[in-house]
């Protein structure tokens, strides 16, 4: 099966530092993917380059085989590949269902929305149509019309995965969707992402909390000082040396308490 996703070489510097280096990886159609790392060890910068927020200074990105690292964000979201951002923020006065088709509006053009044609106002029914399955999906049809700005953290960032999802994406791409998330939406968010997975999502995840890459995650890649150290399932992150090492520093034994 060819790779969806294929980055080969890829390398970032700000200056002297260099923050990604000679990063190789692939992620194949259904799976889910976790990128962990100590803090600094590139993972942001990864996810950005990937999604066209920050251009590499070497190396390919491939989505089905087409390159992405010179493309522009809206270009990669147009070519199937959708993120998350850690701090979602919303619009003051949309409530949630505007949000989405609003979601909508920019996945089929602004201006074509304003046009009145028939195949406009078929997406634009297709768009609601959209909107009000992703609420159910989602967890938000009890919020359907409040303000997108007055949800908890937890339900922005559910809102944003549904944002990404209204373009119908083979590969989401979610930073941190846990960060401030109550454990009991964190446990429906597992629930959630698994019956997307079921329906052909690809899923990367970069993520600090290790309960929810043991549960969601088939494969997690690991850096550490913008260099993958490890490629293994999340069961045998607690066992890895090179795990180990990232995160506790060299000759670490392994914890009782298991990193996954």
């Amino acid at each position: 099966m060819s790779p969806l996703l294929q980055v080969s070489g890829v390398a970032k510097a700000y200056g002297g530092n260099r923050v990604l280096e000679s990063i190789d990886f692939e992620i194949r159609p259904g799976e889910i993917v976790g990128v962990i790392g100590p803090n600094g060890s590139g993972k942001s910068t990864l996810l950005n380059a990937i999604s066209g927020f920050t251009p590499v200074d070497s190396g390919q990105i491939l989505l089905q085989g087409t390159p992405l690292q010179s493309a522009t964000p809206h270009d990669i979201v147009s070519h199937g590949l959708a993120r998350t951002f850690q701090l979602p923020a919303m619009p003051e006065k949309m409530t949630v269902m505007e949000v989405l088709l609003a979601a909508s509006t920019a996945e089929h053009g602004f201006w074509s929305s304003l046009l009145g044609t028939r195949a406009n106002r078929d997406a634009e029914r297709l768009g609601r149509e959209r909107a009000e399955q992703l609420l159910d999906e989602l967890l938000l049809r009890n919020v359907r019309d409040n303000a997108a700005a007055a949800l908890s953290g937890g339900q922005k960032k559910l809102l944003s995965v549904a944002c990404a999802l209204m373009g119908k994406p083979r590969l989401l791409m979610l930073d941190e969707p846990t960060a401030g998330v109550h454990p009991n939406l964190r446990r429906d968010m597992v629930q959630t992402l698994q019956r997307l997975n079921e329906q052909g999502l690809s899923l990367m995840i970069v993520e600090h909390d290790m309960h929810f890459i043991r549960d969601l995650c088939h494969r997690c890649i690991v850096l550490d000082r913008g260099h993958i150290v490890a490629t293994c399932t999340p069961a045998e992150l607690s066992s890895n040396e090179s795990v180990l090492e990232a995160y506790l520093g060299r000759g670490a034994q392994q914890p009782k308490v298991a990193i996954a």
